[in-house]
């Protein structure tokens, strides 16, 4: 028979009881972890958010209340009355909080009955996250995951607790807005008052944030939903949620001070880790010579060493014909790699090969000998020279690739994080942060045979090369940064333009012609003539921060209730059709596939 609470009161939880409440009468309420029965005494693990605590069903105390602890099953919820006493000796469990003590239960209602789960929640099961995530409502009460979203609230807290500190007020925006494509696709609404018009979902708030900067508000942040219709990965979710600020009167070196304070707090209230401060830089090109990637991992040793000119005049014909038509050499030392096998060298060659590379060139370093096929093409000068060059000594081995920057950077990259899975490279620290700065502000985009934003297009260029804009757009360097965590892009940032016709001249310079900026941004250009002030800020992924934080795989492990990688909610089978007169109101009429 399921109950009521009736005149029940909780008067603990169970992760609170200890030693000093022998003797004390309470009353516990939560679900059963586990129902064991040892010698006509009934056990039960009685679980809520806090922890665990052992009852104790005794047929010599109550034979009525002994029947119905046998009926209690895993996920039944139950309340009891009783009170605490010391465990015997020899049972106590050291792995609970709670373990030295238990209650003898004097009084029991079942609450509510559960069918059998159709995954353990007791224990972490090894079922496909399709069936965690179709009963999440199971999921969420595991150990793990209740222990990961605690941790996101209490980050959350701190991360609004130090904003206010420096004087930053919490401004929501909009949800519902105008459609100003940012990069990606737009998640849009259709308005059932103007026909035929939609809102977007933002992608970020970005230009709201900065008409407040351009309303005097001067210090804005918020911890906000963004959404984007974008193929998803691991790090990815069509909904996330990112700290974003904004700052008026400010350089970059106010954001990076303010950022790093964040981090250093974060980090100390939820894992008792002091992060050393001031965070490392790299600009954009020292990021990619030495790390192939502008989202360099800094936790592993291995970089990437510019050979070029060591390289250059040498009998090897293919290196020297690439360098004579403006390529590259770059390599890495391999730190005891001379022992690699011939296969193990082979596969290291294919796989540079299914990067895109037309193949790597290795030496070997055995005492004073360069076991090589190509080392023959080399005078002992360039062989002792490259040794130097790239740091390396007997035993080591010397990889190589050539080519043209643009098409080798990338293949370095991905196989510098190749080799460190191979070596089995074990980290300099578990957390390694870096800012990569002085970012183009354009990218030439080859399909649209025209200039794209390297990040977006409300960036300030530097003031040197404003002069650039009209003679050589691909020159200019933006006034961006960007906050890496271990090889991912942890936040996002720049100095934004604050000035009408400077932001007209970025619009002309992608091709977005006048009357196509006047209807996306057209408030925003207004705002400029109105004395906005020069302003900046960025915007960090909190789910992203908190799967590193935690040692996650996956942001889905650390959002309550997360979209698959088609963009689907297992559980309430979003998105899902809507009724034909829903559609009508609208004024939308589907298309048949």
């Amino acid at each position: 028979m399921i109950e009521t609470l009736g005149d029940y009161k909780r008067t603990h939880n169970c992760g609170e009881l200890r030693k000093e409440h022998i003797g004390d009468e309470v009353c516990l309420m939560g679900w059963v972890n586990r129902s064991r029965d040892h010698g006509g005494v009934i056990f039960v693990d009685l679980r809520d958010r806090w922890g665990i605590t052992q009852v104790v069903f005794d047929p010599t105390v109550d034979a009525n209340l002994f029947a119905l602890g046998e009926r209690m099953r895993s996920e039944f919820v139950i309340a009891v009355h009783g009170k605490v006493r010391l465990r015997p000796a020899g049972n106590e469990n050291p792995s609970l909080p709670t373990g030295e003590v238990e209650v003898l239960v004097s009084e029991a209602k079942i609450l509510n009955t559960s069918e059998t789960p159709p995954i353990y929640v007791s224990d972490e099961g090894d079922e496909d996250e399709r069936i965690r995530l179709r009963y999440r409502y199971l999921d969420l009460r595991r150990t793990r995951m209740q222990r990961n979203l605690i941790f996101r609230s209490r980050i959350s807290k701190t991360v609004r607790d130090y904003m206010s500190e420096n004087d930053f007020l919490e401004i929501d925006t909009p949800v519902l807005s105008k459609s100003t494509p940012e990069g990606a696709r737009d998640f849009l609404v259709p308005s059932r008052l103007l026909p035929g018009t939609f809102y977007a979902l933002p992608q970020s708030p970005q230009l709201f944030k900065q008409i407040l900067m351009a309303s005097g508000y001067e210090k804005y942040f918020q911890i906000v939903k963004c959404y984007r219709d974008e193929d998803l990965r691991a790090d990815r979710q069509p909904e996330h949620t990112q700290i974003d600020l904004e700052m008026s009167f400010i350089t970059e070196e106010n954001i990076y001070s303010l950022i790093e304070g964040l981090i250093k707090k974060v980090f100390k209230e939820g894992l008792d880790i002091d992060i050393a401060t001031p965070l490392p830089r790299l600009t954009y090109k020292e990021s990619l010579l030495r790390y192939g990637t502008d989202k360099p991992d800094l936790r592993y040793e291995l970089q990437i060493t510019d050979v070029t000119d060591v390289m250059r005049g040498s009998d090897f014909k293919i290196f020297e014909t690439l360098i004579q038509g403006g390529g590259i050499v770059r390599g890495f030392t391999i730190t005891g790699g001379a022992a690699f096998s011939r296969k193990e060298l082979d596969d290291l060659i294919a796989y540079s090969q299914k990067l895109g590379s037309s193949g790597l060139a290795w030496m070997r370093l055995k005492g004073d000998q360069t076991d090589s096929p190509i080392a023959k093409f080399f005078a002992e000068q360039q062989l002792q020279a490259l040794r130097t060059t790239m740091n390396a000594k007997d035993g080591d081995l010397l990889a190589f690739l050539a080519g043209q920057e643009k098409a080798i950077v990338p293949i370095l990259g991905e196989l510098r994080l190749h080799l460190i899975e191979k070596t089995k490279m074990q980290p300099k620290q578990p957390y390694a942060f870096t800012w990569v700065t002085d970012f183009p502000l354009f990218e030439w985009d080859t399909e649209r045979k025209g200039w794209a934003p390297m990040h977006h297009i409300f960036t300030m260029p530097r003031e040197q090369d404003i002069p650039l804009l009209d003679s050589a757009p691909g020159e200019v360097m933006g006034r961006l940064y960007d906050l890496v965590l271990n090889g991912t892009e942890l936040g996002s940032g720049s100095i934004r333009i604050h000035i009408r016709e400077l932001q007209e001249k970025v619009f002309s310079i992608i091709g977005l012609e006048q009357e196509a900026a006047r209807e996306r941004f057209g408030f925003l250009l207004d705002a400029f003539q109105y004395g906005a002030p020069p302003h900046g800020g960025i915007a960090l992924g909190l789910d992203r921060l908190l799967m590193l934080m935690l040692g996650e795989n996956s942001i889905r492990e650390v959002i309550p209730f997360p979209k698959t990688q088609s963009g689907a909610c297992l559980m309430t089978g979003a998105p899902s059709p809507v009724e034909k007169d829903q559609l009508r109101e609208v004024g939308i009429r589907l298309l048949e596939p």
